[in-house]
């Protein structure tokens, strides 16, 4: 019998475009999960993921109980211990959510996780898709208003994207337009659909 569901990791670099690809899964009506979603959802005050935050870094959680999201951050892209704490913290909640959505649904089934590879996750999906792109930092610093060193850091804290995509079973190349990234990911998506048809 057919599996229940076929799950495709999506994953990439920082500003290479890895929500643009999953939110183009979703417009064709493919099941979508991310990661960085469930990430902000459980670190609301009061949930699993805030608790272990709030046990790890406790000054970086307010008086009203909301997460310094800005101040977190800064802080654990610029000290490498800081950040392997906080996803040490997060991660088994994050992880648990995504097991808990996953159980719902049927079929191909995309995940955005930025860090598939880094995080040793790549055995909990069927595929690995890597998103790349080579304006990745002037992205970033356009969307999130940041200097060139901030997104250095960031940039830093993930595996360079030539380490990812020799681990990859595909790479979609955002380079050029979202249009011609969305054909590439309407054309992806008609393999899977048929890769899925076909398991046995």
């Amino acid at each position: 019998m057919r599996p229940k569901r076929f799950v495709v990791g999506l994953t990439g670099g920082i500003g290479t475009g890895k929500s643009t690809a999953l939110a183009a899964f979703a417009s064709l009506g493919v099941p979508t999960v991310s990661l960085d979603a469930i990430a902000h959802e459980t670190a609301r005050p009061g949930r699993a993921g805030w608790k272990a935050i709030k046990k790890a870094f406790p000054r970086f959680v307010g008086k009203t109980g909301a997460v310094d999201r800005a101040g977190l951050g800064a802080f654990v892209f610029s000290r490498a211990a800081a950040r392997r704490r906080l996803e040490r913290a997060t991660h088994p909640v994050i992880l648990k959510e995504m097991d808990r959505r996953l159980a719902r649904l049927r079929g191909v089934v995309v995940v955005d996780a930025p860090l598939l590879f880094e995080a040793g996750l790549r055995g909990r999906f069927d595929a690995a898709v890597l998103v790349a792109s080579r304006k990745q930092a002037r992205r970033v610093m356009k969307r999130d208003g940041l200097t060139a060193a901030a997104v250095r850091r960031r940039m830093a804290a993930q595996w360079p994207l030539a380490r990812k995509r020799a681990l990859a079973d595909l790479t979609l190349d955002n380079d050029r337009t979202v249009a011609d990234l969305k054909k590439q990911v309407k054309a992806l998506n008609r393999g899977l659909q048929l890769l899925y048809g076909g398991t046995p």
